[in-house]
């Protein structure tokens, strides 16, 4: 994943590549928690109450040590001592139901914020996800949103409570006494700009924190899932080396980030002492001398409330420095999580036709189509498939066999020319229709942590179980899901990590058999299996294939003579066509191939 900082567009919509404020991020966040603003205000309320509750304790305590003072130790201390426990209470019951509903609307809208990302995810073009790290993208999913929610959690928790508290406590030392309120105040610049410098550089810290993390996380990925590959060519010390290389720079960045973001409570702890050490000098010489008409109104109780407040007033401000300082992980996280949800998802013209009753009519006329500017792959492709044909696609590895596939799945748009099924532009078709008219088994197998029967049934959810049964036998897996410990409804782990390659691919071909679709792609479907069982599986495909189009990508040119059109394909462009003894006579490019294999 780049290093580069995230945008900010006009519409608040944040791209990759581009620079973003953080002011714009936090306008998304605060946007994420409109549906929850009934809920933000009951909090909002919770806590003025509870600030309020709060602040009325050092009052009647102050109250309390006057009459102790004056030697009035009867019943109205014991009444301004009850008040003030009841008051403490109030203070109490208010802050959690204030935390209960913080916890909510933090939880809930980390969910959503969740579930929006992930389902872009479902409807971003393969594109974007060819070229962007799997595990970098995990990490925004998880790592990046768990942050997001540990600082939106203080947000909540601590940035309500604390303004109201400055704002209380301001209003309580004012009606006391005006001149230590201001020497409090003109103290408060000093904590701000503390507060305000480290922020500023602890915020990049954190988002290269992110950056890298996402970085690690996709090399763990890639290496477990290609351990194998790994271990075989005995290049675990390089990894470790890259790993250590990815880990050290996380572990530079995240010391600076926290050493940074570790200054500011004892930044802001000085100068706090500062101003309360000023209240308590001047205040304890203001009761003693009692001159002053500014201090004539100062009693050992009221100083001592004074001095409670000055506690009370300087404390949210570490606590607002220390979420500030959260924040700016929190913001930086939201921001490469909102970058996956702003991406451009698959364009879809409004007037999307529906592909319906498909008979398997296939033609490419003058199609382009590369994956960077840089380099062309197809120009100029032209190809007309009848309904009921075997299509065989050859060539040299990098000729555009496969893209040619991903082409027809409208996995990738074309750049030029059409894409017609039954005399139908795709492109103008609906996305969903095109592709559930084809059906594909690929040479990489893909399987879920389900059941097998669930694994089976992806394709077709409203097929019964004798249908299911059925598909199987015809592919030939019948026999060694019984054999399994709980037959079709033993749980296969992660991509069928209990069953071996070729029974993986056994289950994608009895998904495919029983979906039974108008098209089929099979590329390279039985790369995995015997002989004996391709041989098998071979003649259950052409049973499967009677009366349906079928589009075939073969490396063992033996496997497709019997197909009724040949395309031999090199440099993304069809060079030969025709069937396996018509291509054998021209004595060109197929021949060569052929005699090669």
């Amino acid at each position: 994943m780049s290093g580069n900082l995230f945008g900010y567009v006009p519409g608040g919509v944040i791209r990759e590549g581009e620079r973003v404020s953080r002011g714009a991020v936090l306008k998304r966040v605060l946007k994420q928690e409109r549906p929850y603003l009934p809920l933000i205000i009951l909090s909002f309320v919770l806590s003025a109450a509870s600030v309020i509750c709060m602040l009325l304790v050092p009052i009647l305590i102050g109250e309390a040590i006057d009459l102790i003072c004056t030697g009035k130790n009867g019943d109205a201390l014991l009444k301004i001592l009850l008040k003030a426990g009841l008051f403490a209470c109030g203070a109490a019951v208010s802050q959690y139901c204030m935390n209960r509903i913080n916890n909510r609307v933090v939880c809930h809208t980390v969910r959503d914020l969740r579930a929006k990302a992930f389902q872009k995810l479902q409807t971003l073009p393969l594109k974007y996800l060819d070229s962007h790290p799997h595990g970098d993208l995990i990490s925004r999913l998880s790592a990046d949103t768990e942050q997001f929610s540990d600082g939106l959690l203080m947000g909540f928790t601590q940035l309500f409570s604390g303004v109201i508290t400055i704002i209380g406590t301001l209003c309580f030392m004012f009606s006391m006494n005006v001149a230590i309120t201001l020497i409090v105040v003109c103290v408060t610049p000093l904590s701000i700009f503390a507060a305000r410098f480290i922020a500023g550089h602890s915020y990049e810290m954190f988002k290269k924190q992110s950056s890298i993390r996402g970085e690690q996380t996709s090399l763990v990925n890639e290496m477990l899932t290609n351990e194998k590959t790994l271990k075989a060519y005995g290049r675990e010390e390089d990894v470790l080396k890259r790993f250590d290389e990815i880990n050290d720079g996380l572990e530079k960045i995240s010391m600076r980030a926290l050493f940074f973001s570790s200054l500011t409570n004892p930044g802001t702890r000085f100068v706090n002492n500062i101003a309360y050490a000023l209240v308590a000098c001047v205040g304890a010489i203001a009761v003693y001398s009692n001159a002053t008409p500014l201090f004539s109104s100062l009693t050992v109780g009221i100083l001592t409330a004074f001095l409670s407040y000055a506690n009370h007033y300087m404390r949210p401000f570490n606590e607002i420095t220390s979420v500030i300082t959260e924040f700016q992980n929190a913001v930086a996280c939201a921001a490469r999580v909102f970058e996956v949800i702003d991406e451009e998802e698959t364009e879809e013209k409004q007037d999307q036709m529906p592909l319906k009753d498909v008979s398997g009519d296939v033609s490419l006329t003058h199609v382009d189509f590369s994956y960077t500017t840089e380099k062309e792959l197809i120009k100029d492709l032209n190809m007309n498939v009848k309904s009921g044909m075997r299509v065989a696609i050859v060539g040299p590895t990098g000729c555009g066999k496969t893209t040619l596939i991903n082409l027809l799945m409208r996995f990738y748009e074309v750049q030029a020319g059409k894409i017609l099924v039954d005399s139908q532009e795709t492109a103008a078709s609906d996305l969903n229709d095109v592709r559930s008219a084809y059906g594909m088994v690929l040479q990489d197998t893909w399987l879920f942590d389900g059941t097998v029967k669930e694994n089976i049934l992806f394709g077709n959810p409203d097929a019964t179980d004798a249908e299911m049964i059925e598909a199987a036998r015809e592919s030939h897996a019948h026999s060694f899901i019984r054999r399994l410990e709980n037959g079709y409804d033993t749980r296969l782990g992660e991509d069928g990590s209990i069953l071996s390659q070729g029974q993986k691919q056994l289950l994608c071909i009895t998904r495919l058999m029983l979906n039974k679709p108008p098209m089929l792609i099979l590329d390279e479907a039985t790369s995995s299996i015997d002989t004996r069982t391709e041989l098998q599986i071979q003649s259950a495909f052409k049973k499967l294939m009677q009366g349906r189009t079928a589009f075939i990508v073969a490396h063992r040119l033996s496997t497709i003579r019997d197909a009724d059109l040949i395309l031999v394909m090199r440099d993304g462009a069809i060079i030969e066509m025709g069937t396996h003894e018509s291509l054998m006579k021209q004595n060109g490019f197929y021949a060569e191939l052929y005699r090669s294999a």
